[in-house]
């Protein structure tokens, strides 16, 4: 058995995590909102941010709940039927699904709401502080990718301090170096001072 899970059990946790995590929310609620289609928005991203683009705060909010609620659910299911490296995997596989979604030819989110849902399922006290870096940066600085990338930066830290289990520590560092990888055009704006604030309208987007 690979780390203590029969090679049914895993293909299980991997194939339904990626599955559940390749959702893509932010493109089903504009359409069934009648906002159109998002990645014609803004920087095309499938994210709750871009999403806030089209004007309508409700479907930035659904997409936001079911990003996050996707990591959440994935981490639980697994955890409770098969333990905590099941969990892990989960998490860790619909992280995978929401960056790279086979429904959009592999083409997806950058993983913030995501990320954050799985930290909060699998090492809630760290989830919670990474949220409070998230919300503590952007009300501050006002630039989502800024505030992602601080929290981020964080999340492993947090995980460390709580002695989150090892499986959860791998995972949480695993999303937080693909988080802040996902962010790199974002990074070289945040550099020359080029990356637009939370409620001014650009062509690109932070998360």
């Amino acid at each position: 058995m690979l780390l203590g899970l029969t090679p049914v059990v895993l293909a299980a946790v991997v194939v339904g995590g990626y599955l559940l995590g390749s959702i893509a929310f932010g493109v089903l609620v504009t359409r069934w909102g009648g906002a159109g289609d998002v990645r014609a928005i803004g920087s095309g991203n499938i994210g709750a941010t871009n999403v806030l683009r089209t004007g309508r705060r409700d479907l930035a909010a659904l997409t936001l709940l079911g990003d996050a609620g996707k990591g959440v659910l994935a981490v639980v299911v697994a955890r409770s039927l098969w333990g905590e490296t099941a969990g892990a995997l989960a998490g860790g596989a619909a992280f995978l699904g929401h960056l790279f979604p086979v429904w959009l030819g592999f083409k997806g989110g950058k993983g913030v709401a995501t990320a954050l849902g799985i930290m909060l399922a699998a090492a809630w006290p760290a989830g919670l502080m990474a949220l409070a870096t998230w919300l503590l940066v952007l009300a501050v600085f006002r630039i989502s990718s800024l505030s992602a990338l601080a929290a981020a930066a964080m999340s492993p830290v947090y995980a460390a301090l709580i002695h989150a289990a090892a499986p959860v520590r791998d995972l949480i560092l695993f999303a937080a170096v693909l988080v802040v990888l996902r962010h790199r055009a974002n990074i070289s704006r945040l550099l020359s001072g080029q990356e637009p604030r939370v409620g001014r309208r650009a062509e690109t987007s932070a998360a």
